[in-house]
């Protein structure tokens, strides 16, 4: 059965294993051989990330036919409005194509690990948290998307990719999961999942799928590991 590696992925974690000038890669965070990414994450975003070593998996999950929806926490400069949040629901012409539909939601603000190096705020604008769901990823669309409606993107924490969600995992730590192709929605089937009923807290619960089982990683970093929880909505004190 085709293994899939759910990980966090760390603030400034460039997704890719071999070496880079600048950043830490991959391999400082999962120390299997043979596994690759289904998808990307930016090196400045962070949250969820699968990996495997199946190709045919990995192929189903990043192929965009699939349309597997993206789920992610986005701290926002300033305070959207309902026109802000159907905006980005109905499309956004970003000039080199325009979205496609979306999910848009205000949340409270999650209680989040710290990052590293913390956000920078300005002191005379707001803040505050969307959800937004995507059955898209293009190279910075998130990002694009909300400095495009006139509220920039402070901090990007993808937390869902169709079935699969963080469900708790610490920056840098990583969950194994058997899976088969069956627990992926087959063509017109993905839904999006809004998380209606958390409340922006962080991590809730999520069904990974009745035929997937939960596996510790062996050498790599521990998965579920606690971390602190400290809530990022507001101003440095």
């Amino acid at each position: 059965m085709p293994q899939l590696i759910l990980l966090n992925k760390p603030y400034g974690v460039i997704c890719q294993f071999s070496d880079h000038p600048l950043h830490p890669t991959l391999k400082s965070c999962v120390s299997q051989p043979g596994v690759y990414p289904a998808g990307r994450l930016d090196t400045d975003s962070e949250g969820l990330l699968l990996l495997t070593g199946d190709g045919e998996l990995q192929h189903r999950i990043s192929d965009p036919r699939w349309k597997l929806p993206k789920t992610y926490w986005v701290q926002v400069e300033g305070e959207p409005t309902d026109a802000v949040l159907a905006a980005l629901e109905a499309g956004v012409d970003l000039g080199d194509f325009v979205t496609k539909p979306a999910k848009a939601r205000r949340i409270a603000p999650p209680e989040l690990w710290p990052r590293n190096p913390p956000v920078r705020f300005r002191k005379t604008v707001s803040d505050s948290w969307i959800e937004l769901t995507i059955s898209e990823g293009k190279n910075r669309q998130v990002r694009r998307m909300t400095a495009k409606v006139g509220y920039p993107t402070l901090r990007l924490v993808r937390v869902a990719i169709g079935p699969w969600r963080l469900d708790g995992l610490a920056p840098g730590g990583m969950r194994e999961l058997d899976v088969t192709l069956a627990d992926l929605p087959g063509f017109g089937q993905a839904r999006y999942h809004s998380g209606a009923g958390h409340k922006g807290a962080w991590a809730p619960k999520g069904k990974v799928g009745a035929s997937s089982q939960q596996r510790s990683g062996s050498g790599g970093p521990k998965r579920g590991a606690a971390f602190p929880q400290k809530k990022q909505g507001g101003k440095p004190g």
